[in-house]
């Protein structure tokens, strides 16, 4: 009865019990065997009759309220893996949730290459339900912007994926005037923007800005910078920039 202690033991600490139960942390083994009065030698050749472990491990399961993974419990799995797949697409984190899902609900980890498929029918599934929530948002128009964003611009010498994923490096004009090209642009787009900044004007002037009002010459260089940009009258209109010869 050895062996079913130590699957009694270590159901709830992982969530399964391996195959070779045999093979437990000596330190375990004897510990239980000194709470029990089991000699340790009786652990030796558990297992060997594969019936008497599967057999224990159901009656195991069963004492602290731990069952099976069967045909409905599957599909409350699946369905927890698609929701979870629909907010990222890890697969490591997407085992690692289902596993904590299995052990939160008492239910005895099956086979890792089980869990595994399961992962990857929900990745699938969530990759099918993404596209069909996206394709009615674009149009002809919409997908050629987007194109568009993925071939290298010859003014910036990069596409304008890479130029729009690169923040500012110093708090100066040309900084504040670059990432106000970037908000026109992704305007033009009809980009949804956090903040609401997709509705929010952009200032006609950058003078107002507290970095200018707190230091005369940032003000200046402001300035300067906001009568050069009126070739770039999108920037502070807030409508698309003009496609650059």
């Amino acid at each position: 009865m050895l062996g079913a202690a130590v699957q009694l033991c270590t159901l709830p600490w992982l969530g399964f019990v391996p195959d070779d139960v045999a093979a437990a942390p000596a330190a375990v083994v004897a510990r239980l065997s000194e709470r029990l009065g089991i000699p340790v030698g009786t652990l030796r050749g558990y297992g060997a009759r594969e019936q008497t472990r599967t057999g224990h491990l159901r009656e195991v399961a069963g004492y602290p309220g731990w069952r099976t993974v069967d045909g409905p419990r599957w599909k409350d799995l699946e369905e927890f893996l698609f929701a979870r797949a629909m907010e990222h697409d890890s697969p490591k984190l997407l085992f690692r949730q289902a596993c904590e899902y299995l052990s939160s609900s008492q239910l005895v980890r099956p086979g890792i290459v089980k869990i595994m498929e399961r992962v990857a029918a929900a990745r699938e599934r969530a990759r099918e339900e993404t596209w069909a929530r996206v394709a009615p948002l674009l149009g002809p128009q919409r997908q050629a912007g987007l194109d568009e964003m993925l071939t290298v611009d010859p003014v910036l010498g990069r596409t304008r994926l890479s130029w729009l994923g690169t923040g500012p490096v110093a708090a100066t004009p040309a900084a504040v005037k670059g990432e106000l090209e970037k908000l026109a642009y992704l305007r033009g787009l009809d980009a949804i923007l956090p903040g609401g900044l997709h509705r929010q004007p952009v200032p006609a002037t950058l003078t107002t800005t507290p970095v200018a009002n707190d230091h005369p010459r940032a003000t200046r260089a402001v300035q300067e910078t906001g009568r050069r940009s009126g070739a770039h009258g999108s920037i502070v209109t807030g409508t698309p920039l003009a496609r650059r010869a």
